[in-house]
């Protein structure tokens, strides 16, 4: 089960809208056991593990065991139900990590399988398997996608300086792991405040991965955003979604759609502004998972202060500003660390910036 959580992991971001799963199928009857065949649900979210692992076991299949992180399905898609493939593959065992919380499928798998003679074991590195499927989880029981911030800060808590000079905090090796942070993420949040101060371009920029950059997605309640901006430049390389209000200019939607943009427009609520609830429920509406937050400190006080993270990741670069700055954890998130409903899971040195990783505690 450790490795097929591990082979779902490596899906994290390329599989949406369906879960990355991991599948082992195992002869339990050789000795020592054998491994006959492991997959993770493929890029677009199809075929799914289980299929592909029965498909590259063969015949071979009859009498194994199947490892596999998710119940698998039971309904009709694209595809026929993993649960018939399982059944008609002959496999001796099932052993699962959780039910899948999908209506659609929620126990039906797991019935049709024992319904068939095959032994059903559930429960195994349950916790493991939740952290795995949680944007899954959450999109199917919550309409909105597991939220993980990413915020970076001088050692005197400053996220960027207020003289209007752009400030590099983090050294080379933590800009890797934000870059492997946004590989895993199937989109990518900012406010237009940062696309109009710092014009990222909210690719990844690892050897080899570049194809796994996230949807950008700005949330621009006037439509301020320019079609110059390196994020709506590159828009036919990679998606870019600017979230409006209803009522934001049609002429400045003509020019970002133009330019290859997305727009996708949303009630303004009683501020004036988009609602950020309204925002993650229409990203998980076309079928966004995992969302990571690289919008600064004023996104990261409203996800805060709507309790819409599930994951905050802190990095500390080890030199101060030294000057008055954009304070970087404001009251809310502040709050939120220190109130018990986030617990510390990790921390770690990444060059000489200290990264921090914050986890929801009911999850």
């Amino acid at each position: 089960m450790a490795q097929a959580v591990a082979l779902g992991a490596r899906h994290l971001g390329v599989t949406a809208p369906n879960p990355s799963v991991g599948a082992v199928l195992v002869d339990e009857q050789s000795r020592p056991p054998l491994i006959l065949a492991r997959a993770a649900t493929a890029p677009s979210g199809r075929p799914h593990a289980e299929r592909l692992a029965l498909d590259a076991a063969g015949p071979r299949a009859r009498g194994a065991t199947l490892f596999v992180t998710l119940e698998p399905c039971a309904h009709h898609g694209r595809t026929p139900p993993c649960a018939e493939a399982v059944v008609a593959a002959g496999v001796a065992r099932l052993v699962c990590g959780i039910e899948d919380p999908d209506a659609r499928v929620a126990g039906k798998g797991f019935d049709f399988v024992k319904a068939a003679g095959i032994e059903v074991v559930t429960g195994v590195m349950a916790a493991e398997c939740r952290d795995l499927h949680a944007g899954h989880i959450l999109r199917v029981t919550a309409g909105r996608p597991f939220v993980t911030l990413k915020l970076a800060m001088t050692a005197d808590g400053f996220a960027a300086s207020t003289d209007g000079r752009r400030l590099r905090i983090t050294g080379g090796i933590a800009d890797a792991q934000t870059h492997l942070m946004r590989a895993r993420a199937d989109a990518i949040l900012v406010g237009v405040g940062t696309v109009l101060a710092d014009d990222p371009e909210l690719t990844v920029r690892l050897p080899g991965l570049e194809a796994r950059s996230p949807i950008r997605v700005v949330v621009d309640t006037r439509l301020r955003t320019p079609a110059s901006a390196k994020l709506i430049a590159s828009a036919g390389k990679v998606r870019s979604w600017i979230v409006a209000a209803a009522d934001a200019p049609r002429d400045a939607e003509a020019r970002l759609a133009q330019a290859g943009a997305q727009v996708l427009r949303l009630p303004a609520a009683a501020d004036g502004r988009v609602s950020l609830r309204g925002v993650l429920q229409a990203l998980a509406e076309r079928g966004i998972t995992r969302l990571m937050c690289e919008g600064g400190p004023e996104l990261a006080e409203a996800l805060a202060r709507e309790e819409l993270l599930d994951e905050i990741v802190l990095v500390t670069a080890p030199h101060a500003l030294g000057a008055k700055g954009s304070v970087a954890v404001r009251p809310s998130l502040a709050a939120a660390l220190s109130g018990g409903r986030f617990t510390r899971a990790e921390e770690l040195l990444f060059g000489e910036d200290r990264w921090v990783r914050h986890v929801r505690s009911e999850m």
